[in-house]
């Protein structure tokens, strides 16, 4: 008998799930390394990142688990929080996300692996959901355009803010803003008006309207008192002053209540969480904002719009600002370059499905059981402070406040503290009436009477004209998919309009569209981490804040920084909050006057428009002609504003895609004037495992946890942006009103941990990888890359590269020449991909006429080969064009996309075939990717803005 000689340890297999993320095996990576000229990864990885800023040793994290082993440690870390019943409100609630949308939405992979529709073909169906988006809030605000969503109620009212100041004729720079507003949207608008030279006036927005002169108010409706109150009477007041009116509006109360639109507002902001997104600790839920049609190019974030194809059939695009930073840089209105997609996709669904009438019957549900639970305090003799309501009461509990709150406790019920004497309850659509008694027991202390007792008592306590007169949600969208099955079907059809990654790669550069594993997307869903309110007593959160201190030490371990805060909920919110530590920590040391931001011309759009908001002054540094930071401008630059210099923005490896060797000369320069390093973390995915940004030179970094570690793009949002700083500025990350983490920063998102519910992915990621999975996952993106370049360089020329002649982890590939030399342009290249079912990759940034290609290292040799001959093949097509075999006016490039309807067209007038136009590749036959729409026409969709569905009459006509 043989003698085993293998281990128990070894069968287990701890790394396993390395093998499951990273695409290439073994032997794919050695065919690749040999292409290039490589006897090993080693080899390649020492010709790619220079030695001075390599790390020395391993990650100082703990090993590698499996899918099993990490899903078990975190779910042992979920039962430590405790799933109170939540009553806090303050613009959070409990909801109910329809199971279809749930399973078909949330938790499918057609929709949270999606990239922002910049390429419109290919994903109609995000769009048409985010139009539906887009009409619900319009409908519900009674305003003319709004955006398709913002990151959080709080930002966007401070959005609102400047948009009222840039729009207003008011030259007043103070805004007024009512205290009945939720504390956290204060602290935010204070947050965004201070570097901006804003005065912020909270008080009665009455009283301070007589008083002051401002270029706009905010107004809280329904307030966070639960008050309803007339707006009219204010709008009028304040633009009597030139003034603007921007209107906190719950989404759920305009199903009852008269549109701010009616009632004078001009921006009315909010959050769609309560349309059935759950509480998840803060996040991610979609805001919105809506405005008059006279301020469109004024309104921030992305719009989606009508237009046209070129078979003249109508279809969906971004429309006009879109991408604002890239274009407009420090002058842009705002740094926001995302979005809450995913967030409000689900809600647009939840209107959908429950459509007006089921929307009605929930806001009617929840105000008449607020005014049961009124009736009830009331007859126990205890005083409700506000006179009208929607879901929410004041109630003045007196000397028996600490008793309301010991048996709140007792029974798992969380109330909101307001003061001393007084307490606050908000309902939501998943109150039954066992817990309206309970409610009435725990705030009297006696038994609650009969329910038919307490009806006979109720009032409707709403004023008559703050009540909707006019129909809602008139769409067939919203009054067609109330069964499951149709809705089910609908969900499908706009799944299958869009290439995803569960679809086919997409090589977007500067995006890092990787895995994003069925493992790490589990705990999203779990109660423990969805069903906790943000505000609710940290000691029900005890797992909650255990993983976030894990996940704080894991991404210090890998970026080499002291201190990182997950507070901001977005990329540019993580600049923003970096920057913020920046200004704040000159200010510490006397010298606040340091206001100049050194920014490289080829800097993410977002940088500049980041350091504007700062307060800061931005001067641009030149690069080479190969990328590089120009040494000696950088000197000249730092020299002339030497005694104002506060930080330099740098991005690395470079948005050119190749790490520069003189990074920690850049740093020493600017240190050696005073200034402060940012690092941006866009492009961190080169750098994991081999270099750390705090260790080469970084003071700051902001993370993009929706691109190195695995959280899913979700069609354009959600994200996570951490804030990771060295030591001497961690005591000025960003902070908050209900929980201080002992920071004195400022408040950058309404939550205190920002998306919290996301965190648990890049949680398992981390865990899952360890230390050696993360640093080999970077070496294989850096060789996928690299290969990609080789493969396709003769074809289309690499614009930059390192010293070796290799690129990082992603390449810029130049198509001004074949434009030159036969017309065809990127967009041609770009379009003509899909006929061979990929997503384009990064299309004219950072140079005009170029492609940046990530493949990262998800990807395997077979689907990196599908990419490369499908590359290939269109510029052999191309070739064709510029041999005259194919006209420039008439070639599968100009051409495409090509649909089905094209296809099928009776008659074929084209120079090549049926064939070469929709089957380009064999894999294309075998699993078709039919574009729903051709080219668009997007000087028509601009010209003729429509940003909302049709109206039924257009459908009749």
């Amino acid at each position: 008998m043989l003698k085993r000689k293998d281990t128990v340890a070894e069968l287990a297999n701890a790394g396993e799930f390395i093998h499951r993320h990273i695409g290439p095996s073994p032997d794919e990576q050695k065919k690749m390394l040999s292409y290039l000229g490589y006897d090993s990864l080693d080899a390649l990885i020492d010709d790619v990142v220079p030695q001075t800023i390599r790390t020395k040793g391993p990650l100082g994290l703990a090993a590698e688990m499996t899918e099993v082993d990490a899903l078990d440690e975190l779910q042992q870390l979920a039962r430590k929080n405790s799933v109170f019943r939540s009553f806090i409100g303050q613009g959070y609630y409990n909801t109910h996300t329809p199971h279809v949308i749930l399973r078909n939405v949330l938790e499918n992979p057609a929709w949270y692996t999606a990239y922002t529709p910049y390429q419109p073909e290919i994903s109609q169906g995000r769009l048409e959901a985010l139009l539906n988006y887009q009409t619900m809030v319009t409908d519900l605000s009674g305003m003319e355009i709004a955006n398709a969503s913002m990151l959080d109620e709080a930002t966007a009212a401070a959005e609102a803010m400047t948009l009222c100041q840039r729009m207003s004729r008011a030259k007043s720079r103070t805004f007024i803003v009512d205290a009945d507003c939720f504390p956290q949207t204060i602290d935010i608008v204070r947050t965004r008006a201070e570097p901006l030279g804003i005065e912020v006036i909270v008080g009665d927005p009455a009283e301070l309207l007589e008083q002051n002169g401002c270029f706009g108010v905010l107004l809280q409706y329904p307030g966070a008192s639960g008050e309803v109150r007339d707006l009219q009477p204010l709008a009028e007041a304040a633009h009597a002053k030139k003034a603007l009116v921007a209107v906190s509006a719950d989404l759920l109360s305009l199903v009852m209540l008269k549109s701010p639109g009616e009632q004078g507002a001009d921006v009315v902001i909010g959050s769609s969480q309560r349309f059935g997104v759950p509480l998840g600790f803060g996040g991610p839920h979609a805001a919105y904002m809506a405005t008059r049609e006279s301020f469109k190019r004024s309104l921030p974030g992305r719009l989606v719009g009508a237009s046209v194809d070129a078979a003249g059939k109508p279809a969906l695009r971004l429309a006009l600002q879109t991408r604002e930073q890239h274009i407009r840089r420090e002058k842009a209105t705002s740094n926001i370059c995302t979005a809450q997609v995913l967030l409000a996709v689900i809600a647009s669904f939840y209107a959908a499905y429950h459509g007006p009438d089921g929307l009605k019957r929930i806001a009617n549900r929840v105000h008449l059981l607020t005014s049961i639970l009124a009736a009830g305090l009331k007859k126990a003799g205890l005083q409700v402070c506000n006179s009208s309501w929607f879901d929410t009461l004041t109630v003045k509990t007196g000397a028996d406040t600490e008793a309301v709150h010991a048996r709140a406790q007792a029974a798992g019920v969380n109330l909101r503290r307001i003061d001393a004497d007084t307490t606050g309850v908000s309902l939501d659509e998943t109150v039954g009436e066992d817990e309206l008694l309970q409610l009435l027991t725990i705030f009297s202390g006696a038994p609650a009477p009969v329910m038919a007792e307490l009806e006979a008592d109720v009032s409707y306590d709403m004023p008559a004209s703050v009540l909707r007169g006019d129909q809602i949600l008139k769409h067939e969208v919203f009054n067609r998919y109330h069964s499951e099955t149709e809705m089910l079907r609908y969900l499908r059809k706009l799944a299958d309009r869009d290439i995803a990654l569960d679809r086919a790669m997409i090589p977007l550069g500067s995006c890092t569209m990787k895995l994003n594993a069925t493992a790490e997307m589990i705990p999203v869903t779990w109660p423990e981490f969805g069903g906790i309110h943000p505000f609710a007593p940290l000691d029900q959160a005890e797992g909650y804040l255990e993983m976030i201190g894990q996940l704080e030490q894991m991404l210090c371990a890998v970026t080499g920084y002291d201190a990182v805060s997950l507070q901001p909920n977005a990329g540019s919110q993580g600049e923003y909050a970096g920057l913020l530590a920046i200004r704040a920590y000159h200010e510490s040391r006397g010298e606040g006057h340091r206001d100049v931001c050194l920014i490289p011309s080829s800097a993410h759009g977002t940088n500049p428009a980041s350091a504007q908001m700062c307060g800061m002054r931005v001067v641009v540094v030149q690069c080479d002609s190969k990328g590089n930071i120009d040494l000696s401008d950088l000197r000249q630059k730092v020299e002339d504003h030497s005694e104002n210099l506060a930080a330099i923005m740098v991005t690395y490896p470079s948005t050119h895609g190749v790490f520069e060797g003189t990074i920690e000369e850049v740093a020493s320069i600017v240190h050696a004037h005073g200034g402060q390093v940012y690092i941006d973390g866009a492009n961190l995915n080169a750098m994991v495992g081999l270099c750390q940004p705090g260790k080469f030179g970084g003071d700051v970094s902001h993370l993009n946890l929706h691109k190195t570690f695995c959280i899913p793009h979700g069609g354009g949002g959600p994200g996570v942006g951490p804030t990771a700083v060295r030591a001497h500025l961690a005591p000025f990350l960003p902070g908050h009103s209900v929980t201080q983490e002992g920071r004195s920063g400022a408040a950058v998102s309404a939550a205190p941990w920002g998306s919290a519910s996301i965190l648990p992915i890049t949680w398992m990621y981390i865990r899952m990888m360890g230390a050696r999975g993360l640093t080999e996952a970077t070496r294989v993106a850096i060789l996928n890359a690299n290969y990609i370049a080789r493969r396709i360089g003769d074809a289309f020329p690499v614009l930059y590269s390192g010293e070796n002649g290799l690129v990082a982890h992603e390449c810029i590939i130049d198509l001004r020449p074949l434009k030159e030399a036969c017309g065809i342009t990127v967009d041609d290249v770009a379009k003509r991909l899909i006929d061979y079912g990929f997503h384009a990759p990064t299309m004219s940034f950072p140079v005009a006429g170029t492609l940046m290609i990530e493949p990262t290292e998800s990807e395997s040799l077979r689907e990196l080969d599908r990419f490369c001959d499908a590359m290939n093949l269109i510029r052999n097509e191309a070739a064709r064009v510029q041999a005259g075999e194919w006209s420039l006016a008439d070639n599968p490039l100009v051409n495409a996309p090509h649909t089905a309807d094209v296809l099928v067209a009776g008659s074929w007038d084209h120079p090549y075939s049926r064939a070469e136009a929709v089957f380009p590749l064999q894999s294309s036959r075998e699993n078709k990717y039919w574009p729903p729409v051709g080219r668009l026409d997007n000087i028509y969709g601009d010209k003729n803005l429509v940003c909302a569905c049709p109206s039924i009459s257009d459908y009749l006509d």
